[in-house]
C-alpha cells in the first residue's frame, strides 16, 4: 500500500496511539484505515488491547507493560505499509425512515434554507448511497459520508439536549444514523426504528465501518409495527445487494 505523505503515528497518552492516514473525508483514506484495522485484527501485535477505526485514522489502545510506544509504532509502520486497503463494502443496508412531522422536526427548516420542497429534500437524502466511515460518540452511532452536497447544512446554532433514538440527521456534509437518545446539534430529518446497537440481539452491532447505507422513505402508519419488530430483535434493516 502506498502511504500518503501525511501518514504519521501520534501518541495518545501513555497507553494508546493514533495512526493517521490523511486529513480529509475520503473513501480511499478510510479504506487504508480499515485495511490496517483488518491486518491487526488478523494478527494482533503484542500488547494491543483494542483498535477503533475512524474517518482517517486508527486508534490503537495497548498495554504499556507489554509494549512501548516506539516499539509498537515501528511495527505498525511496517504493517501499514503491507496492509491492503479495504475499499469494497462488505454489506449494504436499506433503512426505513419516517421523514418529517414529529419524527423529523428539522425537515421544514432544511427545505427552506435550500429553497426546496420537503419532498425534494427527502428525495435527495434518500437517493444517496452512504458509506459508514466510523461508529462512535455513543454505541452504534453511524457516521455517514456521501450526503448530496446540495442539502449539506451547517449544524444548529443551539444543540438539543436530547434527540431521540433512531434519529436520521445531517450536519455539515455528514449524515448519520443515531442509535441511542443523546444530545446533538445535527438536524433531524426523520427517524428509523432500526437500532444498530441492541444488547439483547445477536449480533449486538448490526452495521459496521465500511458498510453502506441507503434510506427508504416509509409512511408514518408503518412505524408502530416496525418498532415492535425491532424491539423483539427482528431484522428491520434489510440487507440488499451492493
Amino acid at each position: 500500500m502506498q502511504l500518503p505523505p501525511t501518514f504519521r503515528i501520534l501518541p495518545c497518552g501513555d497507553a494508546a496511539l493514533s495512526v493517521e492516514f490523511g486529513q480529509t473525508v475520503d473513501p480511499a483514506v478510510n479504506a487504508q484505515v480499515l485495511g490496517l484495522d483488518a491486518e491487526l485484527g488478523a494478527r494482533p501485535p503484542k500488547g494491543v488491547i483494542e483498535t477503533v477505526p475512524t474517518y482517517r485514522s486508527l486508534f490503537v489502545q495497548y498495554d504499556p507493560v507489554a509494549t512501548g510506544f516506539e516499539e509498537l509504532a515501528a511495527e505498525l509502520k511496517a504493517r501499514a505499509a503491507a496492509a491492503a486497503p479495504l475499499a469494497k463494502s462488505a454489506k449494504r443496508w436499506r433503512i426505513p425512515v419516517v421523514y418529517g412531522g414529529e419524527r423529523g422536526p428539522d425537515l421544514d427548516d432544511v427545505a427552506r434554507r435550500h429553497e426546496l420542497t420537503t419532498r425534494e429534500v427527502i428525495r435527495r437524502h434518500s437517493a444517496c448511497v452512504y458509506r459508514i466511515y466510523m461508529i462512535g460518540f455513543t454505541p452504534g452511532f453511524a457516521y455517514l459520508g456521501g450526503l448530496d452536497p446540495t442539502i449539506a447544512t451547517p449544524r444548529r446554532d443551539m444543540p438539543r439536549a436530547l434527540t431521540p433514538a433512531g434519529a436520521i440527521m445531517i450536519g455539515g456534509v455528514q449524515a448519520c444514523v443515531q442509535c441511542l437518545a443523546a444530545p446533538s446539534g445535527w438536524h433531524i430529518l426523520g427517524q428509523t426504528p432500526v437500532r444498530n446497537f441492541q444488547p439483547s440481539r445477536k449480533p449486538v452491532f448490526l452495521m459496521a465501518t465500511g458498510d453502506e447505507v441507503v434510506f427508504d422513505a416509509i409512511e408514518p402508519r408503518e412505524w408502530a409495527a416496525l418498532a415492535r419488530a425491532a424491539e423483539r430483535g427482528e431484522p428491520v434493516a434489510e440487507r440488499v445487494p451492493a
